[in-house]
């Protein structure tokens, strides 16, 4: 039994990362190009990191490249260090202090609030993590088989 889970897992570990990237991808588009929210230069730099990802992880999904996630993972996590920080920015009092956004739309602009919580980097913080985790995942799986 176990042995089935562990396959459908490796399996489709590299499709659930790519549509989480999609879904992120789109999301951001969404926010930028629909909704004309205007990024802030941290949202620049996590689309830096993101947006390659839809691709490599595509491609990765369809040609069963599991080595690929040896070279997505450093992007997810950079990814995510920057969103976590760009959090930090909105909901902590000081952080913005650090490293001001210099140029356009502030970095601490809370275009979206949802529960109070829940905003654009907290958005893309999610979705690097989910995908740093599926790809964690794989990786001790395959380590271990």
């Amino acid at each position: 039994m176990e042995k089935t889970r562990s396959s459908w897992f490796e399996t489709y570990a590299l499709y659930i990362a790519w549509v989480v990237s999609l879904t992120a991808t789109l999301g951001s588009l969404y926010f930028s190009e629909i909704r004309e929210f205007v990024p802030c230069e941290l949202c620049w730099i996590q689309r830096i990191f993101m947006y390659p990802l839809t691709i490599l992880l595509g491609i990765a999904a369809f040609t069963n490249d599991v080595r690929m996630r040896l070279y997505v993972l450093p992007l997810t996590l950079i990814g995510g260090t920057i969103s976590l920080y760009h959090y930090l920015v909105q909901k902590v009092p000081g952080f913005a202090d650090i490293k001001p956004c210099v140029q356009g739309v502030p970095c601490n602009i809370q275009y979206i609030n949802w529960f109070g919580f829940v905003t654009i980097p907290f958005l893309a913080l999610t979705a690097f993590t989910l995908m740093s985790i599926v790809l964690i995942v794989l990786h001790i799986k395959l380590k271990k088989a």
